[in-house]
């Protein structure tokens, strides 16, 4: 059975709130950018679709694939009824296209167990192939509107610079990290949702991990960070900069990228297989990993395919 998704976005409370959340809020109701999930315009099912998509991702590459992806899936049930290789042929540049199967197998438990309906309880959430604490939470505020602290990079770089005063070094979230990010959270369940949404946004567009704009920022007069003059600035990556070409990652994207946008069961000869990458020992552990994801088939021969 399909979900019907219709709650509008929560209107900010009149009620006198701290001052952080006032600011915040405000700052939200005229900054936030308009992205095709948010404002109640999608289901609790499109919501955990564009955090899979955000993970490791620029949000303004996963707005076309979301979109393109809920207009041929808009629920888990057809999701669940698509073919591998017709999933991993729309994640198509997405990077780390293991989230897609992934997603896909999550569809078919929510599909079978749950009735094409996303369960709205943390447990069953991250008993989800692919779901985590962070994902679980997401949904939890964003679609159900629940009072639970979301903590991702963005939130967690805010908090920590305006709260404590010190760069946030990424890794694990630290039990402290935790207790503070909880401590913060507005009473209210709608506050709170508007309050995790617009702490992610004013990370993603103006507490920037080199180069944040504090004079855009709606928290600067209560921030302890910019009080003590930026004290270790950009130090210590959340995820260290990686370099792309010649790596396994650009390899794995070639293999792919030759397969996608061909019939269901189109096979790629042996000769051209191995005309992808000159390093034909790359080559083959490349596509041994990528056979071990279930994302390509090798087939006898040396010949390979998606999966069907």
């Amino acid at each position: 059975m399909s979900e019907t998704f219709t709650r509008t976005a929560p209107p900010v409370p009149e009620p006198a709130e701290p001052e952080a959340y006032r600011l915040l809020a405000a700052w939200w109701r005229a900054n936030a950018r308009d992205l095709p999930w948010r404002f109640g315009r999608t289901t609790p099912w499109g919501i955990l679709v564009s955090e899979v998509m955000s993970q490791q991702t620029q949000m303004s590459r996963v707005v076309p694939y979301w979109t393109e992806w809920m207009a041929v899936w808009p629920d888990a049930a057809a999701l669940a009824r698509a073919s591998s290789a017709e999933v991993i042929t729309a994640w198509g540049r997405l990077g780390y296209p293991r989230r897609a199967l992934r997603l896909q197998e999550c569809a078919r438990r929510v599909t079978q167990e749950y009735d094409d309906r996303l369960p709205d309880d943390y447990q069953s959430l991250v008993d989800l192939p692919g779901v985590g604490d962070y994902t679980a939470s997401a949904v939890l505020s964003f679609a159900f509107g629940r009072r639970v602290a979301v903590i991702d990079t963005n939130i967690r770089r805010v908090l920590s610079r305006v709260f404590l005063g010190v760069e946030s070094h990424g890794g694990t979230a630290t039990p402290a990290e935790r207790k503070m990010a909880q401590e913060v959270l507005p009473v209210g369940e709608e506050e709170s949702v508007i309050w995790n949404q617009a702490v992610m946004e004013v990370g993603a567009l103006v507490c920037l991990p080199k180069a944040p704009r504090c004079e855009q920022c709606p928290l600067r007069g209560s921030c302890l960070f910019l009080k003590d003059g930026l004290p270790g600035l950009g130090q210590g990556r959340t995820r260290p900069r990686q370099g792309f070409k010649g790596t396994d990652r650009q390899v794995r994207g070639l293999i792919l990228a030759a397969l996608r946008g061909h019939p269901a069961g189109w096979v790629l000869d042996r000769g051209k297989v191995e005309g992808l990458w000159a390093d034909q020992a790359r080559l083959g552990a490349c596509l041994a990993s990528l056979d071990d994801d279930g994302l390509i088939e090798i087939l006898p021969g040396g010949s390979i395919r998606l999966p069907i």
